[in-house]
């Protein structure tokens, strides 16, 4: 799955992650806000994500008003446990952290990681919102060069990055742990199996996300 990375520089087009081009696009769905370019309303405040890293808690709030179908894909993969116990991949400092690949579960499948996703793709949800713009914190669908191409991976900003605007399905934003942010950015990486140098040399670990309710969170 492909992001532009202004910040990696011996490459101008770098892949996000794989897997998913053998995969059919989800059928369209009706019109909604993101593509009438509404006015987003207020975030959905009824359940927010937690999760839980190596490097402590991260907390994200949900855009329900722009991505609905994102954001309920991900809550379905939460929900089975499907994140839980795999690791962010791919980590490039002053740009983002990547995961929600299940092969990286395995540490045996080292080579594959970028590669995985939940054996089927969803249809993008873009917008260009002022307020729902990639900016640090907010949370993303990887994908494999167009919107229709995301599966699970995701991934969180390390600092504003217009140049993804409109490529990519932005769907929540961080509301705690931004600290714990700054750490998983500054882990230590390698060159991966494409020779990027991302991959993190210790195992960065998500060991799970849970969906609970806003106000349970303090």
């Amino acid at each position: 799955m492909k992001i532009l990375n202004h910040f990696c520089a011996f490459s101008f087009a770098v892949l996000l992650a794989a897997g998913c081009s053998n995969q059919k696009p989800a059928e369209p769905s009706p019109t909604s806000a993101a593509a009438t370019n509404q006015s987003p309303s207020a975030p959905d405040t009824n359940d927010v994500a937690v999760l839980e890293t190596s490097d402590g808690e991260m907390v994200i709030e949900f855009w329900p008003d722009v991505a609905p179908k994102t954001v309920e894909n991900f809550k379905k993969l939460t929900r089975a446990g499907f994140y839980d116990g795999t690791a962010f991949h791919r980590i490039i400092d002053g740009f983002m952290i990547q995961g929600g690949d299940p092969n990286t579960k395995d540490p045996a499948k080292e080579s594959e990681y970028g590669q995985g996703g939940p054996g089927y793709t969803i249809q993008g949800e873009v917008n260009n919102h002022p307020d729902r713009r990639h900016t640090r914190g907010v949370i993303s669908m990887a994908n494999s060069g167009s919107p229709d191409t995301a599966g699970s991976q995701f991934f969180i900003c390390l600092a504003d990055l217009p140049q993804l605007d409109g490529g990519y399905t932005t769907f929540g934003k961080l509301i705690k742990g931004d600290d714990v942010l700054t750490k998983l950015g500054k882990s230590p990486v390698k060159p991966n199996a494409q020779g990027e140098p991302s991959q993190p040399v210790n195992r960065v670990s998500l060991n799970s996300i849970k969906i609970v309710t806003a106000d349970s969170v303090k």
